[in-house]
């Protein structure tokens, strides 16, 4: 399998693949790379409709000039945090960010999720998220708002008095089960328009077939997150006081957004 960084041919073949509706596991395939670098190939460069091989050439080549610029003085790289490979660690947030992006979720949505899960504590401050993402406490609160309506991140004050934004155990089954308390909704409204539009007619039948197939659907979600939240839970030990090895050191990773 080829390693290393993706060429200019390569980045071709996927505008092309991209251009003839293939999926990105396909793409990898023919070009015998990982899914993941495809997949963070085209999200980091316009997506699936805005990625542009010369576009995308131009721009790693750019970033990896920047990279190898000379540190300023009197700063080190990151160091190693109970054995983790910090390099490592933040190609995984990015290839995570990434899949959540694409999944559907926003961008600065993503990397606030990826940021807080790869965290030991899984909570963080707004200033903390701000430093480590290097961008503005507004695109935070704006990310934070929408997890929150999502279900995956919720608040609390710590002993300071300040704000923390946290993931746990919890947050992927809370967010399963309102996701299908709205695709319930969806289920309602389908059934009152199949009322309205009269039995028998072609356009009831569809109304009723989604809301037969929802509901169905949304049960068994609904069921399994139940079970699986029961069976398969696994208690998390909390991190060593006054440490978060989730980044490293806390600082700040490279700008991504």
């Amino acid at each position: 399998m080829p390693g290393g960084r993706l060429t200019q041919a390569e980045r071709q073949r996927i505008a092309s693949g991209l251009a003839d509706g293939l999926a990105y596991a396909e793409i990898a395939r023919q070009l015998e790379r990982p899914t993941s670098t495809v997949t963070r190939e085209v999200m980091r460069n316009g997506g699936p409709t805005g990625y542009r091989a010369d576009l995308a050439h131009r721009a790693t080549e750019h970033r990896t000039q920047r990279r190898r610029s000379a540190p300023p003085h009197g700063t080190r790289a990151p160091s190693p945090v109970d054995g983790r490979d910090m390099e490592a660690v933040g190609a995984f947030e990015e290839t995570f960010t990434t899949v959540l992006m694409a999944s559907g979720m926003p961008k600065m949505m993503s990397r606030v999720m990826a940021c807080l899960t790869i965290t030991d504590s899984g909570s963080l401050t707004a200033a903390e998220l701000a430093q480590r993402l290097r961008v503005s406490p507004a695109s935070i609160s704006k990310a934070v708002a929408f997890l929150e309506s999502q279900a995956m991140v919720r608040r609390e004050r710590d002993e300071r008095r300040r704000e923390r934004y946290i993931v746990d155990d919890d947050i992927w089954y809370q967010s399963m089960i309102a996701s299908a308390r709205s695709t319930a909704q969806i289920v309602e409204i389908a059934r009152q328009g199949a009322a309205v539009l009269g039995p028998q007619t072609p356009a009831a039948t569809r109304l009723e077939n989604v809301a037969r197939f929802l509901d169905f659907v949304t049960e068994s979600i609904t069921r399994a997150a139940e079970q699986a939240r029961a069976v398969l839970h696994t208690p998390t030990a909390p991190p060593p006081t006054g440490t978060d090895t989730g980044t490293g050191t806390g600082t700040p990773g490279p700008d991504r957004g």
